[in-house]
């Protein structure tokens, strides 16, 4: 797989050429993981912190877009959306992220806090047989982090807090419509395995800060908050 190449350095590919020049006086910091590796949590704690600190917070995620986060959840009740309309409504909904909240809260001055971003996406399109190459021209209008923390969690780990948060295992989430196991439980470890081995990759390529996510959650804070110091160049 090849990194993604960009004429401008702040956009993994050809970035959004419509919108004006800019320097981003803001940061953007990205938690990624799988589904119920404390991602969210973590990235409350660490607004909450920063917040407390006297920085100007936002937060974002995957499926928060006005204009079609809705149509994905409605879609995916049906269990029969095709890949690639899959990836285009996701890749729709992060553009729409990216141009109209991300980059104006950046040249706002803000620390912009992603609970997952596109490596999430290319994840799952990967695992389900997406070619590389255009999934890398897909996703080329995304900026550059200047921090990427990864929360890796073995399968059995998510398997555990999955039951506990939910009740249940999600379709979606089990890599059901892969057809890996007529199982549940054996479909969910075999498509969490994947998914994990796809994270690693790109934790090389994209140069992710690798952590152990099933540690302690204040332990895990602890490691995220030195590493966002050291990016904003303070002592705490």
């Amino acid at each position: 797989m090849n990194t993604m190449q960009s004429m401008d350095e702040r956009f993994y590919g050809a970035g959004l050429p419509y919108l004006p020049d800019s320097n981003y006086s803001g940061k953007l910091i990205v938690i990624e993981g799988a589904d119920c590796s404390g991602r969210s949590t973590q990235t409350v704690l660490l607004k909450n912190w920063l917040e407390f600190n006297g920085h100007a917070v936002m937060d974002t995620g995957i499926k928060r877009s006005d204009l079609v986060s809705t149509v994905i959840d409605q879609a995916k009740k049906g269990n029969v959306l095709g890949k690639t309309t899959l990836s285009l409504l996701y890749a729709t909904d992060f553009a729409d992220q990216l141009e109209n909240k991300i980059i104006p809260a950046l040249r706002a001055g803000f620390i912009v806090l992603a609970d997952r971003y596109i490596f999430t996406l290319m994840v799952r399109d990967l695992v389900r047989g997406a070619d590389p190459d255009w999934l890398h021209e897909l996703f080329g209008f995304g900026l550059v982090p200047d921090l990427t923390v990864y929360l890796q969690m073995p399968p059995e780990v998510l398997l555990h807090r999955h039951f506990q948060k939910r009740g249940y295992l999600e379709y979606w989430e089990s890599g059901m419509d892969l057809s890996l196991s007529a199982d549940m439980f054996e479909s969910f470890h075999r498509y969490q395995t994947m998914c994990q081995q796809q994270f690693d990759e790109l934790a090389q390529e994209f140069d992710f800060v690798t952590l152990n996510g099933a540690r302690d959650i204040e332990e895990v804070q602890k490691d995220i908050r030195w590493r966002v110091s050291r990016l904003l160049g303070e002592s705490k």
